[in-house]
């Protein structure tokens, strides 16, 4: 029932945005991705990552089988893209095969067994369609949000050094080696995501269950509640406020060589087609999510959670994306967003609670203080910039202090009763 709720849902979300979307002359999610059926696909990675997702309900000799079915239907693809000269991409033959996988579950399983295979399909459609998601929402913010908070933000980014121009800077000096490892590690977190999520769920097959919590679940839940909060707090990012790539919208070609000079900041204006997707860093909030479920892998793993972070931030600010207040948002996002699903998967309790509302209320705060308390930050940066880093570092050490507690203790178990036997009684 509970994945029938979730289902129901999220077909209603997708329809709602599908609506939203037609009414902005713009395909929505449900026409984008069934148009990849057919035509050519935005992202052939994400696609194949999704549909390795999914195997994780097979057996071996079924992976091997899909995914040799998913290669073949891509060159048949292929050469008929060839043949017409029509846009050249690959990963249809990868969509087909989860489709597919979702037909054989439905005509051919039965119980457990088609259980089980439906949720691997369903994982691999959930990441499918939140990108398609992701891309609608970035069209409604542009579309709907016509002034953006940029000023104010950079304006509170003083009490923390302006982070995004000092990056920015140092990836320049990089030259186009620096620029090009950053640029792939930023649009491969998808990637690097299933990576973690291939580990943590590499005993389904075998145990015919999914773990309580991974990874997966983190992911949907950023990216199904970040861009309520673009609504809320619009901000473009300091390459388009302030930077070249704002055209005649930005404030002055500041970036990254010239920090904005303090003044009383105000909502500007800016166009419909940049997105207002920098508070909070989501990035940042993915990058967060694939460090902490990387802990408890292999140590090849866990480096690699610790480079995709550390990468992560640096192309976030090193490209103008984001400023450092975004940074410390994400952060506070995403611990307090893990922290309520793993409490969610193993029972609510006093730390769990405390610290969910702990880190909603910081965040709330970082919101409300970079919005109404941006000049007086700027004006003393040696009292606010070590004030955001607290106040981060308390969710952070809360974060740890609690889930250590809970490996430590078993999670709750709501056990039935032991039937009571009946009693002779005496006559």
């Amino acid at each position: 029932m509970w994945w029938v709720a979730v289902s129901v849902v999220a077909l209603g979300f997708l329809i709602g945005l599908e609506i939203a979307a037609r009414r902005y002359g713009e395909a929505g999610p449900i026409t984008n991705q069934a148009r990849e059926v057919i035509f050519a696909p935005k992202s052939g990675t994400v696609l194949y990552v999704s549909m390795a997702l999914m195997t994780v309900v097979l057996t071996w000799r079924q992976r091997f089988i899909a995914v040799g079915a998913a290669i073949g239907i891509d060159l048949v693809f292929w050469l008929v893209r060839w043949a017409v000269d029509a846009e050249m991409m690959f990963g249809n033959g990868a969509l087909w095969v989860t489709l597919a996988c979702a037909v054989i579950a439905v005509t051919r399983r039965t119980g457990r067994d088609r259980v089980l295979l439906l949720k691997g399909v369903g994982l691999a459609l959930l990441l499918v369609a939140g990108r398609k998601t992701g891309y609608t929402w970035l069209l409604i913010t542009s579309k709907t949000r016509q002034s953006v908070l940029d000023q104010y933000v950079a304006t509170a980014d003083h009490a923390l050094g302006n982070p995004s121009w000092v990056v920015g800077r140092i990836v320049e000096a990089t030259g186009t080696v620096g620029a090009h490892v950053l640029e792939w590690v930023y649009i491969q977190l998808a990637v690097a995501a299933v990576v973690v999520a291939l580990y943590q769920l590499r005993n389904v097959a075998a145990e015919r269950c999914f773990p309580a919590h991974h990874l997966v679940r983190t992911f949907l839940v950023i990216g199904l509640l970040g861009p309520g909060i673009y609504m809320i707090y619009p901000v473009v990012g300091p390459i388009f406020a302030y930077g070249a790539d704002g055209g005649h919208w930005a404030v002055a070609d500041l970036w990254p060589d010239t920090p904005p000079a303090l003044s009383a900041p105000h909502p500007m204006p800016f166009d419909e087609i940049t997105p207002r997707n920098c508070m909070p860093s989501l990035h940042t909030a993915w990058a967060t999510a694939i460090f902490i479920h990387s802990r408890k892998g292999p140590r090849a793993l866990q480096f690699a959670g610790a480079f995709w972070l550390i990468a992560t931030l640096g192309a976030t600010l090193g490209f103008g994306y984001h400023y450092g207040a975004d940074i410390i948002a994400g952060v506070v996002f995403t611990l307090t967003i893990e922290t309520g699903l793993r409490s969610l998967s193993r029972g609510w309790d006093r730390p769990g609670i405390q610290l969910v509302v702990y880190g909603a209320a910081v965040f709330a705060a970082l919101l409300a203080s970079y919005r109404y308390l941006s000049t007086v930050m700027a004006g003393h940066p040696w009292v606010f910039g070590p004030l955001l880093i607290l106040a981060m570092a308390s969710v952070v050490y809360g974060y740890v202090r609690t889930t250590r507690l809970w490996d430590r203790q078993p999670a709750s178990a709501h056990l039935p009763e032991p039937r009571r036997e009946p009693q002779l009684e005496l006559v």
